[in-house]
């Protein structure tokens, strides 16, 4: 037995003459297909496609273990590279981001999973500049990813010009050692050496491995090998019959490269109708930051489902997310400050339908990651993210740390839910719903303490606001959410005792809005809106009601949000200084009642 798993290891690490032939045809096949597929669709890099051919050979004919007929069988090998195809389940065509998603696939295959499957990476040199990959390697060094292999396909060719010295094969090779990979430094068009390197990658224990693989671009086509202003252009039509006609007649067999199939050892996991353990605990009055409610939540989440897991970029003891890993450490995954690769991990770790993912931080760093989270979507992942210390009510923790533009980099992400949770209970049921919503979800959290509104019984729906205060004598409509739905509620009480009636509504979820529900309101308030948000105008949720009610003739809004560029205080202070308090709501709602002019004030 001994004897037979050392014969079937040696001829995995050397192949027989005839696999390494068949191999080395492979790689020319697919630069058959590179020209093809490139020419007829015009646009493309197949120069790029030469120069990895033989290390995809290898990859997907000698080394990777998968089924051919079902390439999203969650105990495949994966692989990762910029683009999307039926192997390639993630887009990460923005370059520099399919290192973190494919560490986040490795981590779910390590640490969730505990599975056999290993994860491939393949790279180009000119998207090293990129800072995120950086992180991912210093990420997947931490975690001993040792079932992670990062390909480097080095041929020195950037976009519009060579690269740099830096980006040669032996200086990669010593910053992957420095970040603490095992690294390797290969002939990427020798079939035999690729196939040793990938052997030895698996032997590794504790470690990633970098394979820094020297190539040329545009491998074995004449006039385009290794020559410059080739990146992107497809054959001319006219040349490709003869480079194929010259390739073709390398191709020395015929022998058919079937796959080695894989482990199946990935356990079965459920991921859909998770329901709240119990109800929850707040009682009316009780004064809660919704941060704080979103990591209780989190923790009883845990409970309900035991594929839930929350990533945090070292802001836990700020966004409560140290509540589900209190719980719950072995599902808890530390990023820290490294917020792009965060996000590419959640990406990798949603895959598959392995997990269900938060991702928790400051709202304001989220936007760094912009990049990243719409690439996401691209995807259609399954990921929540949590962004926490939004508007000026953080307070004296000052500027950087506001988030006044998150909402409206939310709301152009396609088929992604916005919430807003305005206390406790919303948001415990905010987490639930983001926790069974196909799609990618925000949730928007809250710094101060703010008092509980709803009962334990009140129940939630995406898309549906609530009307939290009203009487048949109302004469307006204001609308708020977060702290300002506080103020909304204060500026009733002050005004109620002035004999001016008004209605309050609560959002809940910024997209999708219930338009319905603000129509009808408005209507019967006599078409006068006004919203309050912590939040700048542009994007924010003022421009959305004004959206939903634009085909409206006799609405009209008035907005107050947060301008400027704002300053460290008290929460109290800043919400005065910017207009956005209970006293500038009562001041609006009368000089609206008094003069409709003031509107454009």
């Amino acid at each position: 037995m001994a004897e037979a798993a050392g014969t079937a290891a040696d001829e995995e690490a050397r192949p027989d003459v005839k696999t390494l032939q068949a191999l080395r045809d492979m790689a020319n096949r697919l630069r058959i297909h590179s020209i093809r597929a490139t020419y007829i669709s015009s646009p493309g890099h197949p120069s790029s496609c030469y120069s990895a051919a033989e290390v995809m050979s290898v990859l997907f004919f000698h080394t990777m273990r998968y089924k051919q007929s079902n390439p999203e069988n969650v105990h495949n090998d994966r692989f990762i590279l910029s683009r999307r195809l039926s192997f390639v389940e993630v887009l990460t065509g923005s370059l520099g981001q399919e290192l973190g998603t494919a560490c986040g696939m490795a981590y779910t295959g390590r640490y969730f999973d505990k599975a056999s499957y290993r994860v491939f990476c393949l790279m180009g040199d000119g998207e090293t500049s990129e800072g995120s990959i950086w992180e991912a390697l210093a990420f997947a060094s931490h975690y001993n990813l040792d079932n992670l292999v990062a390909i480097f396909n080095v041929n020195c060719w950037g976009k519009s010009g060579t690269m740099p010295p830096k980006y040669f094969p032996e200086t990669c090779r010593m910053r992957c050692e420095a970040f603490g990979w095992n690294t390797f430094v290969v002939d990427g068009h020798d079939v035999e050496a690729l196939c040793q390197v990938f052997w030895q990658a698996a032997q590794v224990k504790n470690k990633p491995t970098a394979i820094v693989a020297k190539t040329f671009k545009g491998r074995r086509i004449p006039n385009v090998e290794d020559a410059e202003n080739w990146h992107g252009r497809p054959m001319p039509r006219e040349r490709a019959d003869a480079i194929i006609k010259l390739i073709e007649s390398q191709i020395l067999t015929t022998k058919e490269l079937i796959p080695k199939p894989p482990v199946e050892d990935s356990p079965p996991v459920n991921i859909t109708n998770i329901e709240m353990t119990s109800p929850t605990t707040y009682k009316v009055g009780d004064k809660v930051a919704t941060r704080k409610a979103y990591g209780v939540a989190l923790a009883k989440l845990g409970h309900a489902n035991e594929r839930v897991i929350v990533l945090d970029s070292d802001t836990k003891n700020s966004t409560f997310s140290e509540l589900f890993k209190k719980e719950h450490p072995e599902r808890f995954v530390e990023c820290f400050i490294a917020e792009q690769n965060m996000v590419s991990v959640a990406l990798g770790c949603a895959s598959h339908g392995r997990t269900i993912a938060f991702v928790s931080s400051f709202a304001a760093f989220l936007t760094r990651a912009f990049d990243q989270i719409r690439m996401c979507a691209a995807s259609e992942a399954n990921i929540n993210f949590v962004g926490s210390h939004c508007g000026v009510s953080v307070g004296e923790d000052g500027p950087s740390q506001m988030a006044l533009e998150d909402l409206a980099m939310f709301r152009t992400i396609p088929n992604c839910t916005v919430f807003y949770p305005s206390d406790a209970v919303s948001t415990e049921h905010a987490v639930y719903l983001a926790a069974n919503t196909k799609g990618m979800c925000f949730i928007r959290t809250s710094r101060p303490e703010t008092p509980v509104i709803y009962t334990q019984y009140e129940s939630f729906e995406i898309g549906q606001a609530k009307v939290v205060r009203h009487s048949v004598n109302d004469k307006i409509t204001v609308i708020g959410a977060g702290v300002t739905l506080h103020e909304a509620l204060a500026a009733a009480d002050d005004l109620a005792k002035q004999d001016i009636p008004v209605r309050v509504i609560d959002l809940f979820t910024i997209k999708p809005l219930d338009a319905a529900t603000i129509i009808s309101n408005a209507k019967a308030t006599g078409g006068r809106l006004l919203v309050v948000e912590d939040h700048h105008q542009e994007g924010g949720i003022g421009e959305a009601v004004c959206a939903a009610v634009s085909m409206e003739p006799d609405i009209l809004v008035q907005q107050l949000a947060v301008s400027g560029v704002p300053r460290s205080g008290r929460p109290s202070e800043l919400l005065e200084m910017f207009g956005i308090s209970a006293r500038h709501i009562v001041a609006t709602v009368k000089c609206l009642l008094v003069d409709e002019t003031c509107r454009f004030l």
